[in-house]
């Protein structure tokens, strides 16, 4: 019996074991925009999205292509994104995008991580990868920081996922590495993302965090706060901070229609 299960472990099902199935990694890929354009200082529009890996669904792609074509947004936020290792291809008509991957799955040969999109050149792009692993996959998360030309100097935009099921600490790490990450920078930010803050004390540190770098949070009309992924009584999971802004609270909302993830698709308009 110990031989037929040694042979069970060394055959191909070895592969389909978390250890060996995801593989961290730090590199981030670019594809630039076909005819990059400055942002505009007076609308800035922002979409904010976890797409629950379904970039490769029919359902998902006509959802996103009807968003983009309709609120034309010229900064896209996107996380748990899946690419081919092979092509590295996302198919989004004229922006540009930076992609950061967490982990590769080999079984699969897919990056899965977040993706910047901008109608802007990307200045500098960073990824930021978590110190701590999700447990079972033993993946880390990843956040995304990227620099566009702004108003005499550049917008720091930060893309984040944080990491989920994990102790508080575990949790705080990760927000020293990104508060570290943004503190450098003294113009225009927005950081947006899906921040798992699923409890109380989870939004509290970053509730705290934010403050202390002087963000605001985006607002929403109580409604669409109310469609805004939670789990039961807890916070909101997405978020959009600012700052060195101003949001125009009537292109605020929610997209509730939409069902290929079970988040909503978070829209915010800010302006100089």
């Amino acid at each position: 019996m110990a031989k037929l299960g040694s042979e069970i472990f060394t055959t191909p099902f070895k592969t389909l074991l978390p250890p060996y199935r995801f593989i961290p990694t730090d590199e981030t890929i670019l594809h630039r925009p076909h005819q990059p354009s400055p942002l505009n200082e007076k609308a800035i529009r922002v979409l904010n999205w976890n797409i629950a890996k379904n970039n490769h669904d029919r359902s998902w792609q006509k959802d996103f292509d009807w968003i983009v074509d309709r609120y034309q947004p010229d900064l896209i936020f996107l996380q748990e994104v899946q690419l081919c290792t092979e092509l590295k291809h996302f198919e989004l008509a004229e922006l540009g995008w930076s992609f950061a991957p967490n982990f590769i799955d080999t079984y699969r040969n897919i990056y899965a991580g977040v993706l910047t999109a901008s109608r802007a050149s990307c200045v500098t792009r960073k990824a930021v990868i978590t110190e701590h692993a999700e447990p079972v996959s033993n993946t880390p998360k990843v956040s995304l920081v990227t620099e566009h030309p702004f108003a005499q100097g550049t917008l720091l935009t930060i893309n984040s996922h944080l990491i989920n099921f994990v102790e508080l600490d575990k949790f705080k790490t990760q927000l020293v590495e990104l508060e570290t990450a943004i503190a450098a920078h003294d113009g225009a930010i927005i950081f947006s993302g899906d921040f798992n803050t699923w409890n109380r004390s989870r939004w509290q540190l970053l509730d705290k965090m934010t403050r202390r770098l002087g963000l605001s949070r985006a607002k929403f009309s109580e409604a669409d706060t109310q469609n805004i992924k939670r789990f039961l009584m807890s916070p909101p999971l997405d978020h959009i901070f600012y700052r060195g802004l101003h949001q125009n609270y009537l292109q605020a909302r929610v997209l509730d229609q939409i069902q290929s993830s079970d988040h909503k698709p978070m829209l915010v308009e800010f302006h100089l």
